[in-house]
Formats: C-alpha cells, structure tokens, sequence
C-alpha cells in the first residue's frame, strides 16, 4: 500500500514491486533490505517472500484512488527497472503514472541501461522523474550519461550514500542533485570535501541541489545517530527542488 514517508525529498510511497538484488557498492547496506526483513518477521503482506522480487498488481491502482496532488516516491523498498520485472509491467505502472496527472512520480534506479531501454520504446508523462544512483565513480558515474539519453521532463541524481570524491561530474540535462550519507551501524563515512565538490558543481551548472543527511557520520567526523547529525550543511538546510511538474 501507499504510505507517508519520511524521506525529505519526497511525500509518499509507492511500492508495486518489492524485493531487490545487489548491483554495486551503494546496496551493501541495503535500508530496503533491513526493512524487509523486519516486515517479513512482522508477517506484513507483500513480504512474505523476505526481501525477494515480488510484483504488486494489487497495488498498481493506488494512486489513482487520491485525488490531492502528491510527490510520490515509486519503489522505495525495490527497483522498477530489475532484469526480473517485465517491460510489460512496467508498461503498467507507467500508464497509471501517465493517467494520475495530479501527481509527481520520482522513479530511482542503479540499473540505468534497463531503464535507457525500456524509455526509448515510450513517451514518459511530463509528471514522471527519472533518477539514477551514483554512490562512486565506477559505477554510479556512468549512469549519469546514461539517464542523459532518456527524454524525460526531469533528470535528477541520489547521490547517496555519496562513498568517495567524484570529482568534476558532467551534471548538463540533470535538473536536480541529492546528496547524503549513509546511515546505519555499519555506515560508511562521507567526507565534508566531497559533498563541497559537488554543491560547487551545482551551483555553477545552477542545479537544484539538496542535501538530504549526513548519516551515522558527521560533518566533524564522529559516528553517532543520524538524527543527532542532522541536516545542516555549510550551516543551514539546502532543500532545492525542481518545479513541480505534476501539479494541476
């Protein structure tokens, strides 16, 4: 089901698809993971199968039944575009997409080829975003040219958890940036010189930059919880946001 979320950058949920595989170094401490886990041993339905890939068609319908425009996460505990989903699936969360025109759709992926294909076939509704991962140079990098390809209203990057400097990134045809840590106990530090990198680069390409968190992490370099790390960079919030395009 559609559900509130605490995600900064987003409001709610949707989740037509649960369950996920490792790709590269940003799923090592998987959060949807932990959370399937968790809701498995609750015995929550959709997670009777862990944190396997498991289609939701009972749930495709969801955001067609609220009528208040809302920016809707899509897949936070999976990846649309996973070689197990078919296109013809897909094809089905799109057109709900494209029917509930009041909404935004963010839709995330680490598998950026798949989702390159599946797009060229398809106009994507002008309330659809497409974002990709980019944890690292390796494999998060690259995929940035890849969503390049894909005509879409938005493009925008999680960089999160954010595992090394980047360096100069080639940020043009990306309208929004999201930068964070990694949280959890086995967290990974982020480096405050880092995310500088990138605000920089933002700033100079005039991207919509936000900051989601620091993590286990703080900016001082000390591990403590997430909440006592906060938001804060350079001394204040960055929330910047694209326009909404969903909005009727």
């Amino acid at each position: 089901m559609s559900t509130m979320s605490d995600i900064e950058w987003t409001e709610m949920t949707w989740n037509p698809t649960v369950g996920c595989t490792k790709v590269s170094p940003g799923c090592k401490h998987c959060y949807a993971e932990t959370m399937a886990k968790r809701l498995h041993g609750m015995g929550m339905h959709g997670y009777e199968n862990g944190f396997q890939l498991t289609l939701m068609p009972e749930r495709l319908l969801e955001p067609l039944e609220r009528r208040k425009p809302t920016v809707y996460f899509v897949n936070s505990m999976s990846d649309l575009f996973h070689e197990k989903v078919p296109f013809a699936y897909i094809r089905k969360v799109f057109d709900v997409m494209a029917e509930a025109k009041q909404h935004t759709f963010q839709l995330l992926t680490k598998r950026a080829a798949r989702m390159a294909r599946f797009c060229r076939g398809i106009d994507v509704p002008p309330n659809v975003w497409l974002g990709v991962s980019v944890e690292n140079r390796k494999y998060g990098v690259p995929r940035i040219d890849v969503l390049r390809e894909v005509d879409v209203f938005i493009r925008f990057l999680s960089i999160e958890p954010l595992l090394e400097d980047l360096g100069e990134i080639d940020l043009t045809g990306i309208q929004w940036v999201i930068v964070g840590g990694e949280s959890g106990r086995k967290a990974r530090p982020m480096n405050p010189i880092w995310v500088d990198g990138i605000k920089r680069q933002c700033d100079d390409a005039n991207v919509a930059f936000f900051f989601k968190q620091w993590g286990t992490w703080g900016a001082d370099g000390q591990k403590r919880s997430k909440g006592a790390n906060g938001r804060e960079y350079q001394g204040q919030l960055w929330d910047g946001m694209p326009e909404l395009s969903g909005a009727i």
